[in-house]
């Protein structure tokens, strides 16, 4: 075990270590692109662009350049904002994380619990109408956008039906820390977590629904039936224990890129300024240093939600362990 755990490590400092290169390069080494005419001005003469150069330490190797870069970001801790100047970009990343971790968590427990349970009814009704009308529900959940849901529900809550005793309710558009209002952080969180969850819930009950029922044509499945085990616990302790496991993997990497800025649309129609806006705004502009270090903050939940995911498919399948 300990081997494995060090193995982790391993991949997740190669696997961002790679990321960083890839991304410093692809905006400081490609042909055209010139960081300091940027931050200088579309307008800026060429002696401006040139103290610009030597200011920022552009006019230096790229090793040396990525070096820098990385040693602010890391060590120093003191890397600031191009296009912002005199922003840090570590406290900024830091006070817009919580805001992202409590949709994706929030959102993730109501996806699992509702995928899970689409897919088992789905499964145990195969063919008859209560699984044809939860297909048809998943069906039209994946087909939603997840900007026009939400919006959809800003709709009903924040304008036509806010005044009406079933959504009066509802705060304004925004986010609110756990740690000033439990009560208001609730609140304001609900309808961004459904509006979030409502795409994963379709698509992972149609993927476990479709596992279950491929499950039911192995020889373990036929071997519990003629053991005289209930229909019941077929499906629950055998079929949807090995049919699981794929959702389990999938939902690791959701989570791990939604948590890493993934969730951008969600956060930016109920204004919540989480990591995923603060990496499209980095974007219009081209903050190198904040896409940088959002990328670095994204690739870590990636490589850690894969590394937290391989161990649980050990727990929930012991036939892993001999992979």
């Amino acid at each position: 075990m300990l081997a494995a755990i060090v193995s982790r490590l391993l991949r997740m400092v190669v696997v961002m270590f790679g990321l960083s290169v890839i991304t410093f390069l692809i905006f400081f080494a490609t042909p055209g692109s010139d960081p300091a005419a940027r931050i200088a001005g579309r307008n800026a003469a060429q002696e401006t662009v040139e103290a610009v150069r030597k200011d920022f330490g552009f006019d230096r190797p790229i090793y040396v350049q990525y070096g820098l870069m990385m040693k602010r970001l890391f060590v120093t801790q003191d890397l600031t904002s191009f296009a912002n100047r005199g922003q840090e970009i570590i406290p900024a990343v830091v006070a817009a994380a919580p805001a992202t971790l409590s949709l994706v968590t929030g959102a993730a427990i109501f996806w699992m619990l509702g995928g899970t349970l689409t897919g088992i009814l789905a499964a145990a009704f195969k063919d008859r109408w209560p699984d044809k009308l939860l297909m048809g529900i998943s069906m039209m959940a994946v087909a939603m956008p997840v900007f026009w849901v939400g919006e959809m529900v800003n709709l009903v809550t924040q304008s036509r039906l806010h005044n009406t005793w079933a959504f009066s309710w509802v705060p304004a558009l925004g986010y609110t820390p756990l740690s000033e209002d439990p009560g208001l952080w609730l609140k304001s969180m609900i309808f961004p977590w459904l509006t979030l969850a409502f795409l994963y819930i379709g698509l992972y009950g149609r993927m476990l629904r479709t596992g279950i029922i491929e499950t039911y044509h192995e020889d373990f499945i036929r071997t519990a039936r003629a053991k005289g085990l209930s229909g019941r616990k077929v499906l629950l302790k055998h079929a949807t224990r090995s049919a699981i496991i794929p959702i389990v993997i999938m939902f690791g990497m959701d989570f791990g890129v939604l948590v890493g800025g993934a969730a951008v649309l969600t956060e930016v129609v109920f204004g919540i300024n989480g990591v995923g806006r603060l990496t499209y705004q980095a974007l219009k502009v081209l903050d190198l240093p904040m896409i940088m270090t959002t990328v670095l903050y994204a690739s870590f939940f990636v490589v850690v939600a894969n590394a937290l995911v391989d161990l649980v498919c050990i727990l929930i399948d012991p036939r892993m362990r001999r992979a």
